[in-house]
């Protein structure tokens, strides 16, 4: 009913290239006692966190080691739809796009699928095999190309929630089943995901069933119905072949009369708790639109955005607020071309709080999309495959967190260590521009940190950035590295963006130096 089906092929939703005002990522206004909670850890240990498989403690995740870790990461669809593999793999190398993903800052990847997985005549299609590309997944089924990109997900020090998003690539179930895969096949499926990743740290937890909507409940006591107590089930069915997952419980449409986004009302969880045979496992699920994918009463309302706040404690952000479970922003996107998703966005960026205040003591979340053709959100990378969307990528950029300790094997070993660094106009509107700097690792060796540095001929000045910190004096500017985007592979690449003014500024020449 809420959403529109986001994964057609799409012919280009262009982001809407503003600059990011200045309230756009401020911190979210929480009571003392919160802040006062705050991971304050060094910046050594936050490095290292992530290590092994996670449980939870209260609202957090906490690692193997008991450090918090902040899930902060991207969907990457495709594996549930009639290709049966990840899209985009007709344009590029599956490596160079997870290089890409770590290089922005992402340190979480949600991999759709659906049941079809399991069928013995499911193949992968739409792959491109020229030139070299994703040489090694020739002749392999679609559950081993999903071993390897899990694999090299690893070694970059990624992390991976697979998500059982439909029973069939045909579309959305509202129901955990349908009367083609019953729910012994749906448990069936997902034990037989989670026996395949045992051992393998790198797949961290299963979203158990994508976005259940009316007649689904939550409480209701309906076993054909009740969402709460096929969640218990199904979660129970992972942790007796892996209790080391984390079990991801999404929403529902409707409780007590009161609807929302698909998969995006928890209010039900305060009085029916998900009860797992393993502690420390559940955490929660919430997916929220802006208008690009449907209306929702509050974006009239006119105290929007200052609603927003509000409405999120309402559906889940209470869960969190009460210390109950960890919460997951699974989905959120918008293709940004109004204002009221602009201000949508800005506002939820503010309530997942802060990294740089809040550390991992913050709501987790995977944006919604790595890919361009979702029809109703666009994605990350636009229409080519390769080019990011600054400006988008850049409203994440405060929420964004440090990556995890790899597999190894992405990077390399001893060598030069070497840089180069190309400045981008995107868009100028004569009082103003955006620019971005994608930044080469040309070595022969991985690099933990990149420096870069321009003048200007004219009077430009840096009025914000994005996924780099900067000084600027006179007309030069030096722009460093972010904490989660230092760590750059040998021939892969990292990127950051910035606003400017006035208009009218040439691409200037650009040093790096890497280190």
């Amino acid at each position: 009913m809420f959403r529109s089906l986001r994964r057609m092929l799409c012919g280009g939703a262009a982001a809407l290239l503003l600059p990011l005002g200045a309230g756009a990522q401020t911190a979210l206004a929480a009571d003392a006692a919160l802040a006062a909670d705050a991971v304050h850890a060094t910046d050594a240990v936050v490095a290292d966190a992530g290590a092994g498989y996670w449980h939870t403690s209260g609202r957090q995740i906490l690692d193997a080691a008991g450090q918090p870790v902040r899930i902060a990461g991207i969907n990457w669809f495709g594996f549930e739809t009639g290709n049966h593999v990840v899209h985009g793999l007709w344009s590029r190398d599956y490596k160079s796009m997870i290089d890409q993903m770590r290089s922005l800052g992402y340190n979480t990847i949600r991999i759709p699928y659906s049941d079809d997985l399991f069928k013995a005549a499911t193949v992968p299609d739409s792959i491109d095999f020229s030139s070299g590309k994703n040489a090694d997944l020739q002749g392999l089924n679609s559950l081993q190309i999903l071993d390897r990109i899990v694999s090299y997900a690893g070694q970059d020090g990624l992390k991976v929630i697979l998500d059982r998003h439909r029973p069939d690539s045909g579309g959305q179930s509202a129901l955990w089943y349908t009367a083609a895969v019953p729910e012994s096949t749906w448990i069936t499926n997902l034990k037989a995901m989670a026996t395949r990743y045992k051992g393998q740290d790198t797949v961290v937890g299963i979203d158990l069933h994508n976005e259940p909507h009316d007649p689904a409940c939550w409480g209701c006591g309906d076993t054909a119905t009740d969402w709460r107590l096929a969640a218990q089930r199904a979660g129970n069915a992972v942790l007796s072949v892996n209790p080391d997952l984390l079990v991801l419980v999404e929403g529902v449409q409707s409780f007590n009369g009161v609807s929302g986004w698909w998969g995006g009302n928890l209010m039900g969880v305060g009085q029916y708790p998900v009860q797992l045979n393993v502690a420390n496992r559940v955490v929660y699920s919430a997916h929220d639109y802006a208008t690009s994918v449907a209306q929702q009463s509050w974006f009239s309302d006119p105290a929007f955005p200052a609603n927003m706040p509000g409405i999120w404690d309402k559906y889940w952000g209470y869960i969190f607020k009460q210390n109950i479970a960890p919460v997951w922003v699974g989905e959120f996107g918008t293709t940004l071309q109004s204002t009221v998703d602009q201000k949508w966005l800005a506002a939820l960026v503010s309530y997942l709080r802060p990294t740089s205040t809040y550390g991992a003591d913050s709501f987790h979340w995977t944006f919604w999309s790595w890919n361009p053709n979702s029809g109703d959100t666009g994605g990350i990378l636009k229409d080519d495959w390769q080019t990011v969307d600054t400006v988008k990528d850049g409203y994440l950029a405060s929420v964004k967190a440090p990556g995890f300790p790899g597999t190894g094997g992405g990077g390399g070993g001893g060598g030069t260590a070497s840089c180069t660094a190309v400045y981008t106009v995107s868009s100028d509107w004569g009082g103003g521009f955006n620019a971005e700097v994608k930044v080469t690792n040309t070595g022969t060796t991985a690099i933990g940190s990149w420096k870069v540095a321009w003048t200007w001929s004219g009077a430009q000045r840096v009025t914000s950035m994005w996924n780099a910190s900067y000084t600027q004096s006179g007309a030069t500017v030096t722009a460093v590295n972010a904490s989660h985007n230092g760590a750059v592979a040998a021939g892969a690449s990292a990127s950051f963006g910035f606003g400017g003014a006035p208009g009218g500024g040439g691409a200037p020449s650009v040093s790096c130096t890497a280190a």
